[in-house]
């Protein structure tokens, strides 16, 4: 299907593969262009079938999960990446947010799930489940957090980031410049100690500077 979202399945386990891609494939505005079973093969299979999301285990042969996507950063390809294993450690969550996933997903999670996190993912926001989100936000330190000072414009770019918008959508939004947006963002990170958008939005949460709806996680 022509605009679909192309994704690539990185699991060790073909069962496991098989199954996830039976049920992506029933989903009309999905197409997947490719299977991995080692971190070494999901990199040559990202650079050379360019997928617009890489659905992602931590536990791999021939290189993790998260040293997977620090190879990925390192030669710039530019995959949207959901972490999608049975790891729940704080440890194991904090690591693969800072090495570049966008998404965090604990198999055994309903397919309807996995469906709005790819959807989500591939539009360019991202995505952690409660349990997940919780978890990362009791892991994350406050410290310098609390009393960081956000100025009305950083303020507005945080609601609108832990919205789910990207920088071009908060830039009309708020009518100025995505240039603006992007400065406004990298201010945020810096004020608040963060190494990326979700964990902006997290730390953000925890510090009691934004407020998610119940059925929300942190989404940049």
């Amino acid at each position: 299907m022509s605009g679909a979202i192309r994704i690539l399945v990185a699991d060790d386990h073909p069962i496991v593969r098989d199954g996830l891609v039976a049920v992506l494939n029933t989903q009309p505005d999905f197409a997947v262009v490719g299977e991995a079973g080692s971190g070494a093969e999901t990199v040559r299979q990202v650079a050379a079938l360019a997928p617009d999301v890489l659905l992602l285990d931590l536990a791999m042969p021939d290189g993790d999960g998260v040293e997977t996507l620090l190879r990925l950063r390192e030669q710039h390809l530019t995959a949207r990446v959901i972490v999608f294993t049975a790891f729940d450690t704080d440890e194991r969550i904090l690591a693969a947010i800072r090495a570049g996933a966008q998404g965090y997903l604990l198999k055994g999670i309903p397919r309807e799930d996995i469906f709005g996190a790819i959807r989500t993912v591939s539009a360019g926001g991202s995505l952690l489940t409660p349990v997940v989100a919780s978890r990362l936000l009791r892991h994350v330190s406050a410290e310098g957090t609390a009393s960081a000072t956000l100025t009305l414009r950083e303020s507005e770019t945080l609601r609108l980031l832990g919205r789910g918008l990207q920088n071009k959508e908060i830039a009309v939004r708020l009518g100025v410049r995505e240039r603006t947006v992007k400065f406004h963002v990298a201010a945020l990170m810096r004020k608040l100690g963060a190494g990326n958008r979700t964990e902006v939005v997290t730390r953000a949460t925890q510090a009691g500077l934004l407020t998610l709806a119940p059925n929300e996680a942190p989404r940049p």
